[in-house]
């Protein structure tokens, strides 16, 4: 029996053992282990999609609610700037930005059919793909068209294999907000 001594010889006796493949001993361990890694996976998926859409939202509203501002005249008669408008789209957030990284650029166009919206950072940028187009606030007066912009690079956490929710080379998401409209026909005070 001295065949039998050996690491590999006696894995092999242990297995063709009769008894064996009637065990059911720690089949629901090695079941949770085949599942578990698929299973948390797109647990993790799914609330990485989550967030982003909720930031995206959270974005969109809270620069909604400072256009109001702008569009009123309210932005115009306390003399806002491009710090005082951050700050106000800023209150909004819920805490889920850090606001010094929004990138805003407020102009004015000569209508609705000229106002063109370009990306402030190139979408075949290399890591850390920094924001190419310079930030502007120019609310304009009463009647104006307005073309708001906010920006954002939301991190991604996940990457499986290249599938991930990232839209920029250095691994973030490029989230955005865009507004036109006509202020209302105030005068500036």
């Amino acid at each position: 029996m001295a065949i039998f001594t050996s690491p590999t010889a006696r894995l092999m006796r242990a297995l063709l053992r009769p008894d064996l493949a009637r065990d059911e001993r720690g089949a629901t361990a090695i079941e949770f282990g085949l599942l578990a890694v698929p299973f948390f996976a797109i647990v993790g998926a799914i609330l990485e999609t989550a967030m982003v859409f909720l930031a995206g939202e959270v974005l969109d509203s809270a620069v909604n609610d400072a256009n109001r501002k702008i569009l009123t005249g309210q932005a115009q008669s306390a003399g806002y700037d491009l710090t005082a408008f951050r700050s106000d789209v800023c209150a909004h957030t819920w805490g889920l930005f850090d606001c010094a990284n929004i990138h805003f650029r407020v102009t004015t166009v000569n209508d609705f059919a000229t106002a063109s919206v370009v990306p402030p950072v190139a979408s075949d940028c290399e890591a850390p793909c920094d924001w190419d187009a310079v930030q502007l606030f120019d609310p304009g007066q009463g009647s104006s068209v307005v073309l708001v912009q906010a920006y954002y690079k939301w991190p991604t956490i996940l990457d499986f294999g290249g599938f991930n929710l990232a839209t920029l080379p250095d691994g973030s998401r490029l989230l955005a907000t865009v507004r036109v409209f006509r202020n209302e026909p105030f005068t500036a005070s």
